[in-house]
């Protein structure tokens, strides 16, 4: 029987808005301003969403860990400091290409592109550590009903506005039934006028035949056409 995994769907979440966000970068014309500051826009929000997404890690599952099993979650721990001086340069040569003209900012943005690459493949490389070595201390140390308790503080740490950056890339990342999993959960416990939202937010990035499953699935909304 599976396990309760407070990776799994977070981390298809960032691995989307990393790969979406390296995208649009690489590909980024720096001399039209509107798709620079839209682009560099994106970029720092991902850079907000790692670096949050790290915090709670620290706080509330190696927290945990630790707890259980002193030194477990050192190694992540260390590596999430790692990161978090990444985040500042990725950060600083955003701000570069921003100040630069002309060719130099041409050349600020390859330096932003190519680092930002290294940084997506060092999180995805992260990411399977957590999925693989943690999840292992995780689940010999707690029951699933441990895990979930957990699972709801994160979820009640999170403000309205982060949680529908989440959603939005969160629900086109799951499989049909981990999306419907996800929002029968928020049906279940978030108020009426929360749930809504939230599913609204998810719709526009979803194809309509993953729509009409979601809402198929959870009874919530008429189909859509």
């Amino acid at each position: 029987m599976a396990r309760f995994d407070l990776y799994a769907s977070i981390h298809k979440a960032l691995r989307s808005f990393m790969a979406d966000t390296l995208g649009a970068v690489g590909r980024m014309d720096v001399d039209d301003a509107a798709e620079r500051d839209a682009t560099l826009q994106q970029l720092r929000s991902l850079l907000d969403a790692l670096e949050h997404h790290a915090q709670i890690e620290d706080e509330f599952i190696h927290a945990a860990m630790q707890a259980r099993r002193p030194g477990s979650a050192e190694e992540t721990g260390a590596e999430h400091e790692r990161q978090r001086a990444a985040l500042r340069e990725l950060r600083r040569q955003a701000d570069e290409v921003d100040g630069a003209a002309g060719a130099p900012r041409a050349v600020a943005a390859h330096a932003l592109y190519q680092h930002l690459s290294l940084s997506v493949a060092e999180n995805l490389a992260h990411m399977h550590e957590e999925e693989t070595v943690d999840n292992a201390v995780l689940w010999a140390e707690f029951t699933d009903d441990e895990l979930a308790a957990i699972h709801d503080r994160i979820v009640a740490s999170i403000d309205a506005q982060e949680m529908a950056q989440v959603i939005r890339w969160m629900a086109p990342s799951l499989t049909p039934y981990e999306r419907s999993t996800l929002f029968g959960a928020l049906q279940a416990k978030a108020p009426a006028e929360v749930f809504h939202r939230l599913l609204e937010v998810a719709r526009p990035h979803l194809a309509p035949r993953d729509w009409n499953k979601l809402v198929f699935g959870i009874a919530a909304v008429p189909l859509a056409a």
